[in-house]
């Protein structure tokens, strides 16, 4: 039988959680397990892991094949790093005092950096509520445009003005139409004495044509 250290599915839709669980590798993904070694949580930031450390080396010691994600999952939780310094006891590079002096090192500096993200995680979402608590913000408001109007006084010269040069235009408009009715009635009355003389001089011609008669 072979033996799988995978993540089973939890959560509601769009939430997903996960257990670290040790399976059948010919079991469903959610079906049955053998052993619950931990928790997998990658919607917060960073990613919330706990796990059973002494449970998963002894899975992994046995021949258990941890799946690429639960991989990484080990390689951080220091799981495969306990794993190679305890080869290294074994081949007799260091003892075992060494091999576990050096893994509770590098797992305090590991959970010393976790701790710092969370802390900056945590102040950067303070900083943000900060920002959008719904305190209205007073922005500038621009300098109104003032229109300066004119005088009502100033006004009247102009149309004074204007109605004075109204004036003078209509009476030299006058004095033209007066000058160039006065050619035309010179005309009329040179036309009513030639025709007065006309008339004046009709009998006499009749007279003169009766008597030759």
């Amino acid at each position: 039988m072979a033996v799988k250290l995978r993540l089973q599915r939890k959560g509601r839709k769009a939430s997903p959680f996960y257990h670290i669980v040790v399976a059948d590798s010919r079991s469903p993904r959610d079906g049955r397990f053998i052993e619950k070694i931990g928790t997998y949580n990658p919607l917060t930031v960073p990613a919330t892991i706990e796990l059973n450390r002494d449970l998963a080396f002894d899975w992994l010691m046995k021949g258990a094949q941890p799946t690429d994600t639960v991989r990484a999952i080990l390689r951080f939780k220091g799981v495969l790093l306990r794993k190679h310094l305890d080869q290294g006891v074994k081949k007799g590079a260091f003892t075992q005092e060494q091999a576990e002096e050096k893994l509770a090192k590098w797992i305090e500096q590991k959970e010393a950096r976790i701790a710092a993200r969370k802390e900056k995680t945590a102040e950067d979402k303070r900083k943000h509520v900060a920002s959008v608590d719904g305190t209205a913000k007073v922005k500038a408001k621009p300098a109104p445009v003032v229109v300066e109007e004119a005088p009502v006084a100033e006004e009247v010269p102009v149309v004074e003005e204007a109605a004075a040069a109204v004036e003078a235009v209509a009476e030299e408009t006058a004095a033209v139409v007066e000058t160039a009715a006065e050619p035309v009635e010179a005309v009329v009355e040179a036309a009513e004495e030639t025709v007065a003389a006309e008339e004046a001089a009709a009998p006499v011609v009749e007279e003169e044509k009766t008597d030759e008669a």
